[in-house]
């Protein structure tokens, strides 16, 4: 009896003293990792900058599938954000500012801490070095914690190692895999539909669709609208010699509806007309190489250009439906006069790519060369 008041004693002294141990540690951490990742520093930036692509490479997300992730009208760029729950915790992120292609700083907060994290790209041999920097301070439990896990550095680096090595694995694989193919002569209904527009460079325009596409989302979602079917672009202007680009994000509905005066928001209706349909599957970045595939076939067969319409891409199945990039589906509709014309197999297929082995069990398009 009386050695079992000393083992109590003994294992109260010890807690006391771990946990003055621990409690006198410092609390304040700063983690660092990188890794070369073999995309080009714009496709790594634009793919980190959007918290939706997020659920594809952090691995604490993909080893707990209780976390749940809400996300606003915009979750990219300056101002984006998100938040999340989960069995372990809840917490929300946003971005605070960014440097195009060279860095972006966000503010985070995980079950009541607060961290700041830093992200910096530079030009490497063999792709893009990116470099994962989180500042903060524990609280006791987290410091605790910490401490039997073997040190905040340790288990966070080797979280933030795991996750940079599956953005290598997924940009490789999903950025890199895609197919194009031109369907033929299509006939583009018309309809009403709401529209944003926006003028900007050639550069900035697919981050830009990105910001507007969401943002039309969220105008739906909090006006209670209904759809009419998927997003889709209508292209005022293309200038590639002068850098000039305009465009509108659109989303279809059934009926007119009236907008208030002085809001970005417009209304507007399509007539139908005759296309040229070409369908890309695979991430946007490659919707100037099916817009080359599709002119090229117009030339190639002598299809005249409808010059009073516009060329439209729908987002008939994109990140909202499935996260993988290799999966989207863009339909894009070239206006041109009707004529009757015969679209061969081995045309079709115009331009295909993919790499040898998926990150996950999904198979990858079928790939095909002209």
């Amino acid at each position: 009896m009386r050695i079992l008041k000393y083992i109590s004693l003994l294992l109260f002294l010890f807690i006391i003293g771990l946990s003055v141990f621990v409690s006198t540690q410092k609390g304040d951490y700063d983690v660092t990792a990188s890794k070369v990742i073999k995309n080009p520093r714009s496709i790594v930036f634009n793919y980190i900058n959007d918290y939706k692509n997020w659920e594809t490479f952090c691995s604490w997300i993909k080893e707990d599938d209780s976390y749940k992730f809400i996300y606003p009208g915009l979750t990219l760029g300056q101002g984006g954000s998100c938040s999340w729950t989960s069995h372990s915790n809840d917490g929300n992120i946003k971005t605070i500012s960014t440097k195009e292609n060279e860095r972006i700083f966000q503010k985070m907060k995980n079950n009541e801490e607060l961290s700041e994290v830093y992200w910096t790209f530079k030009d490497t041999l063999g792709g893009t070095k990116v470099t994962w920097r989180n500042k903060g301070k524990l609280d006791f439990k987290s410091k605790v914690a910490a401490f039997f896990s073997g040190g905040i550095k340790r288990v966070v680096g080797s979280i933030y190692e795991k996750s940079l090595e599956n953005l290598n694995t997924t940009l490789d694989y999903e950025i890199n895999t895609y197919s194009i193919k031109v369907n033929g002569i299509s006939t583009l209904p018309g309809g009403y539909y709401l529209k944003q527009y926006l003028h900007c460079k050639q550069k900035e325009t697919e981050r830009n669709v990105n910001i507007l596409v969401s943002r039309m989302e969220y105008f739906f979602d909090k006006n209670k609208l209904s759809a009419n079917g998927k997003p889709f672009i209508i292209y005022h202007k293309y200038d590639r010699a002068n850098d000039d680009v305009a465009f509108s994000v659109c989303m279809p509905l059934r009926d007119s509806i009236n907008i208030m005066p002085g809001s970005d928001i417009q209304s507007g209706k399509t007539a139908s007309y005759t296309t040229l349909k070409t369908t890309l599957v695979g991430d946007y970045s490659h919707t100037q190489k099916a817009w080359k595939k599709a002119l090229n076939f117009v030339a190639k067969n002598h299809l005249e250009r409808n010059k009073s319409g516009q060329i439209i891409e729908v987002h008939k199945v994109g990140r909202n439906e499935v996260k993988n990039p290799s999966k989207w589906i863009t339909e894009i509709y070239i206006p041109v006069y009707p004529k009757a014309i015969e679209v061969k197999a081995e045309e079709s297929s115009l331009e295909s790519s993919k790499i040898a082995t998926p990150p996950t069990e999904s198979v990858a398009p079928t790939e095909k060369r002209k």
